[in-house]
């Protein structure tokens, strides 16, 4: 359901996942929409840092030699990973999000941010217990990180239109799967979430109960459209 929500001063941060350059020169790993997803991105980022509100960038490379290559993970035919090269030119952050030098960027090597140990202590480290988060791909980077940030205590206000996936139904689907387990949460869009960074108070969509969007093939935009 909608209702009034402000976050609370001083305890949240913007979370960026993944808005790396491979989503949009690799064929394999293009998001759809992925301008307006950079685009929505690139405003929170500039509010945030306006208003002083803590940034966080996550980028994912595979490096073998910290996390040695795993049972049954794909490599390409001369043994590299198969993608987020560290190095290559296609892994970096685009420039329209790039991190500032005092901005703390992770460097990850699986889907979620808590993968790598350091990163819980450096988010504690700015007094958050809320998270903002966009990125890509909405059902594997950004929903394992959401779901291991409520584990780890944290609370998440998701914006819809700055995350993406291969597909909108893709995206569509997994935000909704997400909204449908987000305890404590909420649902945003940019216009909203760049209000909340101000900290202002907007009508957002808030989890009530268990799994209450319920959508068919059909349904799906429209149920999508509703949070």
């Amino acid at each position: 359901m909608h209702s009034e929500f402000a976050l609370p001063p001083d305890r949240f941060a913007l979370l960026l996942i993944d808005l790396q350059e491979e989503h949009r020169r690799d064929i394999r790993y293009l998001v759809e929409g992925y301008d307006r997803v950079l685009d929505n991105s690139a405003r929170l980022l500039a509010s945030a840092r306006g208003s002083g509100v803590p940034v966080l960038h996550a980028a994912y490379e595979r490096d073998f030699g910290r996390v040695p290559l795993r049972l049954h993970e794909p490599v390409g035919d001369s043994g590299v990973p198969l993608f987020s090269v560290p190095g290559d030119p296609i892994t970096a952050i685009c420039p329209e999000v790039a991190p500032e030098k005092d901005e703390y960027v992770l460097r990850k090597n699986d889907m979620s941010c808590f993968c790598e140990p350091e990163f819980e202590g450096k988010l504690r480290e700015t007094g958050a217990d809320w998270l903002v988060v966009a990125g890509v791909w909405t059902e594997a980077c950004v929903a394992a990180t959401v779901r291991d940030a409520m584990a780890h205590g944290f609370r998440v206000v998701l914006v819809k239109d700055a995350c993406g996936s291969g597909t909108i139904a893709m995206h569509q689907t997994a935000m909704m799967h997400m909204a449908n387990r987000l305890y404590g949460g909420a649902v945003a869009a940019t216009e909203g979430a760049l209000a909340l960074l101000t900290g202002e108070t907007r009508h957002v969509w808030q989890l009530v109960g268990s799994t209450p969007l319920r959508f068919e093939a059909e349904t799906i935009e429209s149920v999508y459209d509703a949070i």
